[in-house]
Formats: structure tokens, sequence, C-alpha cells
């Protein structure tokens, strides 16, 4: 017993030699005469910075609500309400518009906080979301200066525009992802977001731009005056990129009918250029609703002329008397 306790005392001295050094050295907290440490607080949660975005978030969602319900139900006059509210929500009052930067975002894997920017994220995961599901959605009803342009298509009286004739159309329609791939290519060379004022005009809502900005904005908007969605068609970078990734997904395609094959009113009609014979051009086609509500109209459509023809001719050869029959 002796042994054990003498051992044990031991070991309790031999552990105080060893320990006591240790704590000696560890540094005593400095004084804090100042206070900052006080002053200090924790990071907000998300549902605190929520809290703070609460409001953009929702009108981005009402927003969306009415993008989705004018497109869905094929309603030209909710397109049109759209189309105003782009204009004036998205452009004039935020400002915001998906952007050639945020594709160079993508390419470098620099995105924005989440935290600090859930509208941003709700806007970006709602165009990638449309356009994978059926197609250009955004640049059709969404993006404002397609918006402002597609309005000018409506009070400009057609005599003044000039139609692009189809070869010329088809070819210019390349153009953008020209201008799309020398954009990325410059920035990832330079990291010069600056190549962005130079291939987008979006800047014109911001009204913070130089006068030769605006001398060339005045320029683009009497050019896409006589020549309808100019910028869109043959310019525009980002309707480029999401032109890649309609053609490559665009769950959700437009109906054709067999009879298209031969018939061109669809053709005729499309202001983008995005219908060929009996093919509709997924990178191009900006899903307008033009041509559907024309696959709908009972009147005009080709397809149910000849089906109620058809049906017509059936009923009436069913209500002939039968001949005489034979000896």
């Amino acid at each position: 017993m002796i042994r054990r306790a003498l051992a044990r005392c031991t070991i309790a001295l031999v552990l105080i030699a060893v320990l006591a050094p240790v704590a000696a050295a560890q540094p005593e907290p400095e004084p804090d005469p100042w206070g900052f440490a006080e002053d200090e607080e924790a990071e907000p949660t998300l549902a605190e910075h929520f809290a703070d975005q609460w409001v953009d978030v929702a009108l981005f969602a009402g927003f969306s609500v009415l993008a989705m319900a004018g497109f869905l139900r094929k309603d030209d006059r909710l397109h049109l309400a759209t189309l105003v509210a782009a204009v004036a929500y998205l452009g004039l009052y935020k400002s915001e518009i998906i952007s050639i930067v945020n594709v160079f975002s993508i390419f470098t894997l620099n995105l924005p906080i989440f935290a600090y920017n859930m509208e941003w994220y709700a806007f970006a995961v709602f165009t990638l979301g449309t356009t994978i599901l059926w197609g250009r959605v955004y640049c059709g009803r969404v993006c404002a200066f397609g918006a402002l342009t597609q309005l000018i298509d409506r009070v400009v009286p057609a005599r003044l525009q000039w139609k692009v004739p189809r070869v010329l159309e088809r070819r210019a329609g390349y153009v953008k992802y020209g201008v799309l791939v020398a954009a990325i290519a410059y920035y990832l060379a330079t990291r010069d977001i600056g190549i962005r004022r130079y291939v987008e005009p979006f800047s014109m809502f911001s009204l913070r731009e130089t006068a030769l900005f605006w001398t060339g904005i005045g320029v683009l908007l009497v050019a896409s005056v006589l020549v309808r969605n100019l910028y869109c068609r043959f310019l525009c970078p980002v309707g480029a990129f999401l032109g890649v990734i309609a053609q490559a997904t665009t769950v959700f395609r437009i109906k054709r009918w067999s009879e298209c094959s031969t018939c061109r009113i669809c053709e005729k009609a499309c202001e983008w250029g995005a219908i060929r014979g009996p093919e509709i051009v997924r990178s191009e086609c900006v899903r307008c609703d033009d041509c559907e509500r024309l696959y709908a109209n009972e009147k005009k459509c080709p397809h149910w002329i000849i089906l109620y023809r058809k049906a017509d001719l059936m009923a009436r050869q069913s209500a002939a008397p039968a001949g005489p029959a034979s000896l």
C-alpha cells in the first residue's frame, strides 16, 4: 500500500514538473482597451440574409410567374404585358440582365456569393432552367433590351422595315457565335470585363454612360427599327450562348404536323428566321408563340383545314343514298 501511494505521488510530481512549464508558456490574452472584441458580431445566417433580400426575390418570382403564364397559355396579351414589365422592372428599376459577364463567370468559376445575391441566383436558375426545358424563353420575353426592341416592332409600320433575305439571314445568324467566342477568348487572355461594353448594349439601362456610348445605342436602336430584332438575331453573345444550350437540350419542343414538310405559312411568319421548312432551329427560336398560335388556328393552319375537309367528305359519303342493288 505504501509503495502504491509513493508511486502515485511520484507520477503526480512528474506530471506537475512536465506540465507546469507548458502552462506557463501559454500567452496571456492581450488586453482590449478599445472594446473591439465586444463589438464583433457573428456572421449572419442565410435566413437573416434572406430577410434582407426577400422583397427582391418576391418581385422576381412575381415577374417569372407572369412570364410563364403568358408563355404556357400562349396568350398574346400576357406576352405584351411581360415585355412591358421586363423593360420597366428588369431594365429601368433593377438594371439587371443576364450579361456576357455572367458567361465569363461560368468559365472562370467565379460566381457571386449566394448569401448576398439570392435574387440573382433565382434569375440565373430561371433562365437556365427555362432554356433547358423550352429553349430561349429568356430571349423572347425576359431580356429587357430584347423586350424593348420587340415593343418597338409592334408600333413601327412594317413598310419601314427591311426584310432580310433568307440566305443572308442564315449566314448573318452565325455572327453572334463569332462574337461570343471572341469575347470569351479575349476575357480569358486578359481578364478584362470591359469588353462587355463593346459587345452588348445593356448598360443603357444604368443611365451612367458616355456620349459616345449613347450615340452607339441610338444608332443600334434606329437600326433595330429598320431591321427587326437586329441585335438579338445577329449580334447578341448571350443569345448565342443560350442558343447552344437550347440546341443541345430543349426537352419540350414545338409540335409539328406532317403537313409542315410542304407548308410555308409559319416559315414566312417567323420573325426570327428560326423555321426552315419542316425544321425548327432550336438555337434561333425564342419561343415567341407566333407559330404555335398558327398551329392551333383551325382556320389558317392547313393541318386542320385538311382534317376537317376529310371529315366533311366522309360525312357526305356516309349520308349519300346507296345505289340500286345489282340483279
